[in-house]
């Protein structure tokens, strides 16, 4: 098992400030492990995040509603909605009663997508920990925000 201190060759003045430095370093590391798992799949952690909103509501949904329910919100969603849209991944739906508003679909090939990525071992970065150590970690997350 890895001990963040010797990984970073550093000592803290108490625990709270060594476990705020070891979240950020672990986000780090998640974001780049992230980033070098989707490559393949030639998409982004954001943009996974958007389809697996989509297939989840079941419905085409606005794009308010997506940015509302993104684990990473991110400023330029409608950036990263053109590129899924340039894929045929999700397809736009103009709304008929208000130009302003447009709903977004994950297509067919989005939904394949999601298969293709499901079949891969993305959840093998939480190997070393058991099912009661990721509920307990994802409470402690909880719990500090």
């Amino acid at each position: 098992m890895g001990d963040f201190s010797k990984d970073i060759n550093s000592t803290f003045p108490n625990n709270k400030v060594k476990a705020m430095l070891n979240i950020i370093y672990t986000a780090n590391w998640i974001n780049s492990y992230q980033n070098t798992f989707f490559k393949p799949f030639k998409i982004s952690s954001q943009q996974y995040n958007i389809l697996r909103i989509l297939k989840g509501a079941g419905k085409p949904l606005k794009v308010q509603t997506i940015k509302e329910r993104m684990v990473e919100r991110s400023p330029n969603v409608t950036r990263l909605m053109d590129k899924l849209f340039a894929k045929n991944l999700i397809s736009r739906i103009p709304c008929p009663t208000d130009r302003r508003v447009v709903y977004i679909e994950i297509t067919t090939q989005g939904l394949d997508l999601l298969d293709e990525i499901a079949k891969t071992k993305m959840g093998d970065i939480f190997k070393n920990l058991t099912e009661e150590e990721a509920a307990q970690l994802s409470d402690l997350l909880d719990k500090l925000r």
